[in-house]
């Protein structure tokens, strides 16, 4: 595998930790991003040492929750949530990849602000232990996740809160002037994660995510895109949906290794 290439543990969704961590060590994958969830299922503790002790590469942490922004009382329940999650990244030097949460009846910049307050004593005590929070843009379907459903206003959230970016690529690869929001990100430092996947246009389905090379993302470009903006983190393979499922993950994880590996070597030659 490419250095920069990590497999996400929800390329496996429904797999338990135990069935994760028994496929990467059958397949010579030594580099993920871990899935809270799954780690909590086995206990967040245990599961910690069991990662740290197969000699695993952490890149992030997902599956972290979310506030329902407009409501204050579902606050403290995720940021105690998240501050055992800044514990865990710290073993692993991994960012934790953060949705906002749905903005309710918020606009858009009370719920940048209300975010921003939420956040305040997980960026502290990850500020306090060199965890990056970083935050995840989502497509304008999944409302229900994030208030923020363009790259371009990742970016502009993640200036605003001092917290990274990841580009989530089946997301934007549509938006219009992509490679400047990179290079835009990559100069400020804000960009820290990358997501790839690829999407059949005509799916009317969320999420329906392909096998890069499966697809209509232009992932040559795009990707070529961002090596040349000088980002040197990881790009994680992030696969979830039916075409997933149905084709098996283990199949799915090692041709989207095979194709991003080959377009990697391209791409950074």
């Amino acid at each position: 595998m490419h250095p920069q290439l990590s497999v996400s543990a929800v390329s496996s969704w429904q797999w338990t930790l135990d069935e994760d961590l028994a496929f990467w060590e059958r397949a010579g994958i030594s580099h993920v991003g871990l899935s809270f969830r799954k780690l909590e299922e086995a206990g967040a503790d245990a599961s910690v040492a069991r990662v740290r002790d197969a000699g695993l590469r952490v890149s992030n942490i997902v599956e972290l929750g979310w506030w329902k922004l407009g409501d204050r009382a579902t606050w403290s329940r995720q940021q105690d949530r998240l501050l055992v999650a800044v514990d865990a990244a710290r073993n692993f030097g991994a960012c934790l990849v953060l949705t906002t949460g749905p903005a309710g009846s918020l606009d858009w910049d009370a719920a940048a602000d209300a975010l921003g307050e939420a956040l305040e004593p997980v960026a502290a005590a990850a500020a306090a232990e060199g965890v990056v929070l970083t935050i995840e843009h989502t497509g304008a379907l999944r409302l229900d996740l994030s208030f923020c459903t363009t790259a371009r206003d990742g970016l502009d959230l993640a200036r605003r809160l001092d917290t990274g970016l990841c580009l989530e690529l089946n997301s934007c690869f549509a938006e219009r002037d992509l490679h400047a929001t990179i290079r835009a990100a990559a100069a400020d430092h804000v960009l820290t994660h990358v997501q790839v996947s690829d999407f059949v246009i005509g799916s009317l389905s969320t999420p329906d995510r392909a096998v890069p090379g499966d697809g209509d993302i232009p992932l040559d470009r795009i990707v070529g895109q961002i090596f040349s903006s000088g980002y040197t983190g990881a790009f994680e393979l992030e696969m979830v949906g039916p075409r997933i499922e149905e084709e098996g993950y283990e199949s799915a994880i090692q041709r989207g290794i095979a194709h991003l590996d080959s377009l990697f070597a391209q791409a950074s030659a």
